[in-house]
């Protein structure tokens, strides 16, 4: 990694960089194009699984948590995502993007180490933001499904091995239990609103 004095002109286009991920789409889109979320919208989410998995897990450094989780994905402003059929055919260099991304920027060692700290999958830190990166999944599906998608039940044997062999902690395992006959509206649905609590209910 380069050791370059970062100067705020490398910030500010990495932080250009950083915004962009938000036209970054996720490439299972292809399959039949529905509306998933893109990178950043992703990413965003991921953080607020691994939080709430970190919690229910005694794990108390919830600010390292989100950090990994905001870095998790972040080689793919360059590598780009894949899915499980084009990883088959793609070769991404995602440690080379990775470097060259943060080079010279004031967080380059910083991210640096907690993005390699993620990928050996040795902390409890790094195992629950890779399951927050597996349940993410598993969230959209369930959305894509109240719409009508079939890919939920199409993947079902799929998700259910990952759920099996790739899920690290007890929360993410009986979370992802737990998704397979959640509502993702009874968030509005159960919330105080005009109907159970409001002007509706008289």
């Amino acid at each position: 990694m380069s050791k370059t004095p970062s100067t705020l002109n490398r910030d500010i286009e990495f932080l250009f960089e950083i915004g962009c991920m938000r036209f970054i789409q996720r490439t299972w889109r292809q399959f039949l194009n529905p509306d998933f979320e893109n990178l950043s919208e992703h990413t965003l989410r991921v953080a607020w699984i691994a939080m709430t998995i970190a919690k229910h897990e005694a794990v108390t450094d919830l600010g390292k948590i989100v950090k990994m989780a905001l870095m998790h994905d972040l080689s793919e402003s360059r590598s780009v995502d894949v899915h499980y059929v084009s990883r088959q055919f793609t070769d991404r260099h995602e440690k080379e993007a990775l470097i060259d991304t943060i080079a010279d920027t004031a967080l380059r060692e910083e991210i640096f180490a907690i993005c390699e700290e993620y990928e050996k999958r040795e902390s409890i830190e790094a195992k629950i933001v890779k399951d927050a990166d597996n349940l993410d999944v598993d969230f959209e599906l369930r959305e894509q499904a109240v719409r009508g998608f079939q890919l939920e039940s199409d993947w079902k044997s799929m998700r259910q091995k990952v759920a099996e062999t790739k899920l690290f902690t007890k929360t993410a395992k009986k979370m992802w239990d737990e998704l397979q006959a959640a509502n993702p509206n009874a968030w509005h649905i159960n919330s105080t609103n005009r109907l159970n609590s409001g002007d509706w209910k008289k």
